[in-house]
C-alpha cells in the first residue's frame, strides 16, 4: 500500500503559505547530460503538478501553452479563480530550489505571458500566480507566491 502524506506549512523565507506532498519516488528519471532529458524531467514534473491540482478539484485549462516569446507551464480553475502555475522540477536541490529560481524577472515574464493568455482565451476572473517545485519525490507548492 501506497501512502501519500499531505503537510501544509509555511515557507521558510517568504512566508508563504505552502503545500506539500510526499509522492512516492517509483518514476524518477536517471540523469543524462542532454537537453532532452532535462526537458523530459521538466514535463514529468508538470504533470504530476497537473495532477496534484486535478486531486484537489481543479480543472486543468491548459498546459505547455505558448505564445511569441513566451510559455505557461500550467493553468488551472477552481470556481471563477484562474491559477498560473510555474513549475520547476529539480532531480536534487544542487543549484538551489526550484522557488529561488522564479526571480522578479520571471515573474513579470508569466504576468505578461498569462495576459496574453486571457485575452486569447476570453476569460476573467480572480487571478493567482503560485510556484510548484518537483524535486525527487515530493511536490511543495506555494499559492499566491507573487
Amino acid at each position: 500500500m501506497v501512502v501519500h502524506r499531505l503537510v501544509r506549512s509555511c515557507h521558510r523565507t517568504t512566508g508563504h503559505y505552502v503545500v506539500s506532498q510526499a509522492v512516492p519516488t517509483v518514476a524518477l528519471m536517471t540523469r543524462r547530460h542532454d537537453g532532452q532529458s532535462r526537458v523530459a524531467l521538466g514535463r514529468w514534473g508538470e504533470r504530476r503538478v497537473a495532477r496534484w491540482y486535478e486531486a484537489a478539484g481543479y480543472v486543468v485549462l491548459d498546459q505547455n501553452w505558448r505564445v511569441r516569446g513566451g510559455e505557461l507551464d500550467l493553468v488551472v480553475a477552481k470556481g471563477d479563480q484562474i491559477v498560473f502555475c510555474e513549475v520547476k522540477t529539480r532531480s536534487s536541490d544542487r543549484f538551489g530550489s526550484g522557488f529561488e529560481a522564479v526571480d522578479a524577472r520571471k515573474q513579470q515574464f508569466v504576468r505578461r505571458t498569462a495576459m496574453s493568455w486571457l485575452d486569447s482565451h476570453d476569460r476573467r476572473g480572480r487571478l493567482r500566480f503560485d510556484v510548484a517545485t518537483v524535486n525527487g519525490g515530493s511536490i511543495e507548492i506555494i499559492e499566491a507566491a507573487f
